[in-house]
């Protein structure tokens, strides 16, 4: 095997912003991809992925990429989302927040019987089974190689991080195409409409009939990075304080906590000052972050992880994405009152239990820039993912484990 290539972060950066952009040509050329919401980065990142792969399979050499930017976009980003959070659509989001905790805990368990029937049907032993369940699918890749020594160690199997990392690969290419379309045939089936078609958009800008958008100054994006780096910097302060505290959170939930507490403080502190959030400055900073961050992370996707594994992780998460269609349309959509938020919500859910949080607001995304905005959709699913979902997930992972 030759030295690997290293990608630094300059040109890993360059990289996404051309996938990304290689991605909106083909959505804005492709009806079919414009007609199921599938979200630019996501096209433009799986053929740069596939390249890739395909690159290192010809010439035998492994490329390796800085990632320190993308982190930089999903901070930027989650961020973004709390200047946009306002305290009455936290009030709002109550209800349905309160639904998705409980659906959340309900996809967990699915997830992991399904894990471990297909665990028992290869002959795996029970434990792997959270490897083709929540550990890889809601947990993502994180959770999948934070578990796989434990799980190792009990299955006594060498192979359980490739099991893992194999999964939580197919699990994010999944909700990245199946959100968008499970949203379109909501809409379309039930004639759904945003409730205040005129409210602002939270991420990304609408466009008109003529394919134009408001107009952004200089001016008016330096105001909106000075919140959002004030806002970072007390996050990251915040961050140090809940850590000391013994609690660990990925850094971008106290940067979108702090994010929330600067969006509603600073018009209190200074009324005469232009507004931040809800603007089109703010939503085109929430859109590129986003879409630089999917498209970095969708085109350094790893395809080698999926040769060794053969059909047993193909057919089982088969299994795993039709569970999660038919929760999201029977289950998910009719308890969250089958109103156009609870398809945005559809959206955003399958993206984020088959794959991950920013796979989920980029489905969200692609569907409210096309019909029409959902503000508190976007406040309520990262609450949920964030706070939520490791914490059930480790409970019921360590069960199965134990077991």
């Amino acid at each position: 095997m030759a030295e690997p290539i290293i990608i630094n972060d300059f040109l890993t950066a360059t990289f996404g912003f051309a996938v990304f952009l290689l991605g909106a040509r083909l959505t804005r050329k492709i009806k079919l991809l414009r007609e199921f919401n599938i979200p630019e980065p996501v096209t433009g990142g799986l053929l740069a992925a596939g390249f890739f792969a395909l690159y290192m399979q010809i010439t035998g050499q492994n490329l390796e990429f800085s990632m320190q930017s993308r982190d930089l976009f999903l901070i930027l980003f989650f961020t973004s989302i709390g200047l946009n959070a306002r305290l009455s659509d936290l009030v709002a989001g109550g209800k349905p927040l309160m639904i998705l905790l409980v659906l959340t805990v309900m996809m967990i368990v699915f997830q992991n019987v399904i894990g471990v029937a297909g665990a028992r049907f290869f002959d795996l032993p029970v434990p792997a089974g959270v490897m083709l369940g929540s550990a890889a699918l809601i947990g993502g890749h994180g959770t999948a190689i934070a578990w796989s020594p434990e799980v190792a160690r009990v299955t006594g199997l060498t192979d359980i991080p490739e099991i893992g990392i194999a999964t939580a690969t197919l699990g994010l290419i999944a909700a990245a195409l199946i959100g968008g379309p499970i949203a379109k045939l909501l809409i379309n089936r039930f004639d759904l409409t945003p409730r205040r078609p005129d409210e602002e958009t939270t991420v990304g800008l609408p466009f008109d009939k003529e394919g134009h958008t408001r107009p952004i100054t200089h001016i008016s994006l330096m105001r909106v990075m000075l919140a959002l780096n004030v806002a970072i910097i007390l996050g990251h302060a915040l961050g140090e304080v809940i850590e000391a505290a013994g609690l660990m959170l990925p850094t971008f939930v106290p940067c979108l906590i702090m994010g929330i507490v600067v969006g509603n403080a600073a018009p209190m502190l200074f009324p005469k000052m232009s507004p931040i959030s809800r603007t089109p400055s703010l939503a085109v900073i929430s859109d590129f972050a986003l879409g630089a961050f999917l498209a970095i992370s969708l085109m350094t996707l790893d395809f080698s992880t999926l040769r060794s594994v053969g059909w047993t992780i193909a057919m089982v998460l088969a299994v795993q994405t039709v569970m999660t269609v038919l929760f999201v349309r029977f289950i998910l959509f009719p308890l969250l009152g089958r109103g156009y938020r609870a398809a945005v919500l559809a959206a955003g859910f399958a993206g984020f239990s088959l794959g991950a949080t920013p796979t989920a607001i980029a489905n969200m995304t692609a569907v409210t820039k096309r019909y029409g905005p959902s503000p508190i959709a976007f406040v309520v699913l990262p609450l949920v993912s964030a706070f939520f979902v490791d914490i059930a997930n480790a409970i019921v992972i360590q069960a199965i484990v134990n077991f």
